[in-house]
């Protein structure tokens, strides 16, 4: 079963809503209720002067809607638990050290849902590492959500043609690239890599996959 895709602006959270049953419909509104009360407790914070990292090392105790972005899958169904876990992220207006403290902390679903929030939480490159990280692993939807939107706004050139020759080994489609096309045309280095990719392919006896053709032909260089 796939799960959605994740919720923006322009999807508001009752859409997801009339997808769940009742009981799960409440959960989300009470989850919802209490992230929004911590974005707002963390901005009265903020305005007397204390940072988000100071409230989170002078408090153990976990925020209930942590607790409800953990518990996502089991009360909405797997298959909306992307789409509850950022609209927390989202309601509870997380930064970066909340992103990456639920990130080292949580499950592969768990660090999904935080790569799949990075663009619309995280203007700068700061959390680089999470991508990277999700980049080191062979869980292919990690990988499939480390190549998004904010990846492609933020990795170099270097670290971003490895992480297409990730996805071909890991068998994740190069569909999930976002940019690829952009970002593609015109590489030399890339369509080198991948060339070099499919000649060991092939030397090993082994089939070449289809979507580096597509890529090598995006980057205008294959003969």
């Amino acid at each position: 079963m796939t799960s959605d895709p994740p919720p923006t602006r322009e999807e508001p959270a009752h859409q997801l809503a009339l997808q769940l049953d009742g009981a799960a419909g409440a959960w989300l509104d009470t989850a919802l209720a209490e992230a929004a009360e911590a974005a707002r407790a963390a901005e009265a914070a903020a305005d007397s002067g204390r940072t988000e990292e100071t409230e989170e090392s002078d408090n153990v105790a976990v925020a209930p809607w942590e607790l409800r972005f953990a518990a996502a899958g089991r009360h909405c169904g797997q298959e909306h638990a992307d789409s509850v876990r950022v609209l927390l992220l989202q309601e509870a207006r997380a930064g970066l050290a909340t992103l990456t403290r639920l990130y080292h902390q949580g499950t592969a679903a768990e660090r999904r849902a935080v790569l799949l929030v990075l663009p619309h939480r995280v203007t700068g490159p700061g959390a680089l590492p999470l991508i990277e990280d999700a980049l080191r692993t062979n869980d292919t939807r990690l990988v499939a959500a480390a190549v998004g939107p904010y990846a492609a706004a933020h990795l170099d050139p270097h670290a971003w043609r490895h992480a297409i020759l990730k996805c071909l080994f890991t068998e994740v489609p190069v569909a999930a690239v976002d940019g690829l096309a952009r970002r593609a045309h015109g590489d030399a280095e890339l369509a080198r890599m991948l060339a070099d990719f499919a000649a060991e392919r092939t030397a090993a006896g082994r089939p070449v996959p289809a979507d580096l053709h597509h890529a090598l032909n995006l980057t205008g260089e294959e003969s």
